[in-house]
C-alpha cells in the first residue's frame, strides 16, 4: 500500500549571514585581535576577558574557520560532511552510498561522522565540521540541540536535513513523515482485525514519534491501551527478542506488534518461533526499513519501505546545486513511504 508524498510548496529563501570574529568582538566589547588571542593563545588574556569572549562565542554561535589560512573566501573545498546516528545500521547505509556516489560523480568527497544517537556528540562533530568549512552538511533527522541548530543557521554553509519532515527546516530538507508511518501501520493492523496492539521500539527520536502517532491513532480507533517495550538504540535482534519476551509475559493476549526496525522485528519473530506461536495467526509482526532479508524470512516480514537511495541522491543534488550557484526550484522533498505487506501480518 503506497502512501503518496505530501505536496509541499518551497518556502521563501532565507537570507543567511555568516557570523564572524568581528561579530564576536562587538558582542564581547573587545577587539577582533583579542578574539583571535582567546581562540589561539588564551593564556595571553585575563580570565575575565577570556570569559567575556567565550560567552560571546556561545551567544553568537560562532565557529572559527580552521581553513582560513589556506583557502580564499570564494574557493570551494569540494568536501561535504554527513552525520548519521550509526554507520553499522543497514537502514542508513543505502542512503550514505547514494550520497557518496552522487557527490563523487561531480568530484565532491564525503566526510562521515557518527553520533551514536547522542546530541552531545552531534554538537562536537558540528564544531569540527563547521570549522573546516565544507561545501555542505547533510544531517540525519531534524532534532538538534538549540546550540547546534543556531550554529548551523549562522554558519553560512548549505545544510540538508534528511530522514524526516518539518515545517521549519534549517535550510533544505528531504525525508518522510514518521507520524504518518505510525498512523498508517496502526490503521493497517486494525483493518486486519487486530485489536490488542503493541510496539517494540528503540529509544531514538524518530522511532519515538512513530510510536506517539501509532498510540494516538489507536486511541482514535477506541482500541485497548497499546503496550510499549523500549530498548536502547540502535535496535538489534537481541533487543527485539527480549522486547517480545517481556511483552508477552506482561500482555499475553497481544495479537500484533510493530517494531521500530527490521532487526528488532527479526528478533521478535525468533522469540515467537521459540515460544511456538503461529505468525501471523496468533501474532502479526511488522518491521520498519524493508531490509534485503525481509522477503526471505519464514514467514516473510511485512515492513515499511523507505527509498533511501532517493534520500541520499536528493541530498547530494541539493548540496551540488547550492555549491555551483544554481537556483533551487524547491528546498523540501517528501519521498513518502510504502507499506510492503507479506506473510507475517
Amino acid at each position: 500500500m503506497a502512501v503518496p508524498p505530501i505536496p509541499v510548496s518551497p518556502p521563501a529563501p532565507r537570507p543567511v549571514r555568516t557570523v564572524t570574529a568581528h561579530d564576536v568582538a562587538r558582542v564581547a566589547g573587545v577587539s577582533a585581535i583579542t578574539v583571535s588571542r582567546a581562540l589561539n593563545s588564551p593564556d595571553q588574556l585575563s580570565q575575565a576577558t577570556l570569559t567575556r569572549v567565550r560567552d560571546a562565542i556561545t551567544q553568537t554561535g560562532y565557529v572559527p574557520n580552521l581553513l582560513a589560512r589556506n583557502l580564499n573566501a570564494n574557493k570551494s573545498t569540494r568536501l561535504v560532511a554527513a552525520i548519521v546516528p550509526t554507520i553499522s545500521g543497514p537502514i542508513f547505509s543505502a542512503s550514505v552510498h547514494a550520497l557518496t556516489e552522487s557527490l563523487a560523480r561531480e568530484r565532491y568527497q564525503l566526510m562521515l561522522g557518527q553520533t551514536n544517537y547522542e546530541d552531545a556528540r552531534e554538537d562536537d562533530l558540528l564544531d569540527a565540521i563547521i570549522g573546516r568549512r565544507p561545501d555542505g552538511i547533510v544531517l540525519t533527522g531534524i532534532m538538534h540541540s538549540p546550540g547546534g541548530r543556531k550554529r548551523l543557521q549562522v554558519c553560512g554553509i548549505p545544510v540538508v536535513e534528511t530522514w524526516d519532515l518539518t515545517d521549519d527546516p534549517i535550510d533544505m530538507l528531504v525525508g518522510f513523515s514518521h507520524e504518518s508511518v505510525g498512523q498508517t501501520i496502526c490503521q493497517y493492523l486494525h483493518d486486519k482485525g487486530r485489536r490488542r496492539l503493541a510496539l517494540i521500539t528503540a529509544q531514538d527520536q524518530r522511532a519515538t514519534r512513530r510510536t506517539h502517532a501509532f498510540v494516538t491513532r489507536a486511541r482514535e480507533l477506541n482500541l485497548p491501551e497499546v503496550a510499549i517495550m523500549v530498548a536502547p538504540a540502535p535496535g538489534t535482534l537481541a533487543g527485539g527478542r527480549e522486547g517480545l519476551a517481556r511483552l508477552l509475559d506482561a500482555h499475553p493476549r497481544t495479537d500484533a506488534v510493530f517494531c521500530s526496525s527490521d532487526m528488532m522485528a527479526l528478533g521478535a519473530l525468533t522469540e515467537a518461533h521459540a515460544r511456538g506461536l503461529d505468525v501471523p495467526a496468533s501474532l502479526a509482526v511488522v518491521g520498519f526499513g524493508d531490509l534485503d532479508f525481509c522477503a526471505s524470512l519464514h514467514p516473510a516480514l511485512t515492513s515499511v519501505r523507505i527509498d533511501a537511495n532517493a534520500i541520499g541522491g536528493q541530498a547530494a543534488q541539493f548540496i551540488i546545486d547550492r555549491a555551483e550557484g544554481r537556483t533551487l526550484a524547491q528546498t523540501r522533498v517528501d519521498v513518502g513511504f510504502t507499506l510492503v505487506e507479506r506473510a507475517s501480518s
